[in-house]
């Protein structure tokens, strides 16, 4: 098929990948235009950017869509279908119908839960045993549009953001291929009116560990957050980022430190902090960061 790609970041690329290596002719590929990263500040394309460079693909990276010249750009490329996945603009009517068979939306959820920014991270956040990826047909409206293919995946005691965002994205990727060789067989099906939750874009007030709430809230809270923006605490004056952690035995003040191996206590239950974050440090396991800094058993973290 002839297929416009839209999208922006690294969760993006295995999906183009997918498509280039089915042998689908890519006519153009829309990503979020440069933007400055680095010390320098110097413009930085996108991870998609990159990727469809160096595979020889015509890159466009327009600011908006919403113009009469920018959507007969992209009509006049007669694509049989556009395929979106983490794209970050809204696409307006013109450009939802242009393709011969509209736009496709990989979107890493169950839906209807789920629906908007951030679906990866608010499903551990709020202690989903299983989430998915749905290959949408898109419209209007915040991934509302009717489902043509879904896969099921467990989320473990041991899934970060960063682990499952690779996972569902190598899902996606094997999904979109697989709909695009069966898609005049496939039959959309329109999301159930019950079950909508919305996944709004995590804001870094959200960081803060509260050792208040209990075990598991902290637990999921510091492996949703990994590792970005990555849940914190303060120890003494020293912010400490916490990407990763698990459930354990244990009781004391909220923020206690109750022994050598990073339990904390936390309003019912502990958890103990695996690996660990100072500013201008690399990421650490529990053992190597304790060599760094010392938190002996009676500390208080937060405060």
């Amino acid at each position: 098929m002839r297929v416009i790609f839209m999208g922006t970041p690294d969760f993006s690329v295995p999906v183009l990948d997918a498509l280039h290596v089915a042998g689908h002719e890519i006519a153009a590929v829309y990503c979020q235009p440069p933007r400055p990263a680095g010390r320098g500040k110097k413009d930085r394309p996108t991870p998609v950017h990159a990727r469809a460079e160096a595979l020889g693909l015509e890159v466009r990276h327009p600011v908006s869509l919403k113009g009469a010249e920018e959507q007969a750009a992209f009509a006049e490329l007669q694509a049989d279908l556009a395929v979106v996945v983490a794209y970050g603009l809204i696409l307006p009517k013109p450009v939802l119908d242009a393709p011969t068979h509209g736009c496709l939306n990989i979107h890493a959820s169950l839906l209807p839960r789920w629906r908007g920014a951030a679906p990866i991270h608010r499903a551990i956040m709020a202690g989903d045993t299983e989430t998915g990826v749905c290959i949408m047909q898109m419209e209007a409206g915040l991934d509302t549009g009717p489902v043509l293919l879904r896969e099921v995946t467990e989320i473990t005691g041991r899934d970060t953001t960063a682990i499952l965002h690779d996972r569902l994205s190598e899902m996606g990727a094997r999904l979109i291929v697989d709909a695009l060789e069966r898609l005049d067989q496939l039959a959309p099906e329109a999301q159930p009116e019950d079950g909508v939750t919305y996944a709004a874009k995590i804001d870094k007030s959200e960081a803060a560990i509260d050792w208040t709430r209990p075990a598991d809230e902290v637990d999921r809270q510091i492996r949703g957050l990994s590792p970005f923006p990555g849940a914190w605490t303060m120890t003494g004056e020293t912010r400490v980022k916490c990407l990763m952690s698990e459930l354990t035995e244990g009781q004391g003040a909220p923020g206690e430190v109750l022994d050598d191996a990073l339990t904390v206590a936390c309003g019912t239950g502990a958890v103990r902090l695996l690996t660990l974050q100072r500013a201008g440090k690399g990421a650490q396991d529990a053992a190597t960061f304790l060599r760094g800094m010392a938190l002996p058993k009676g500390s208080i973290l937060g405060g």
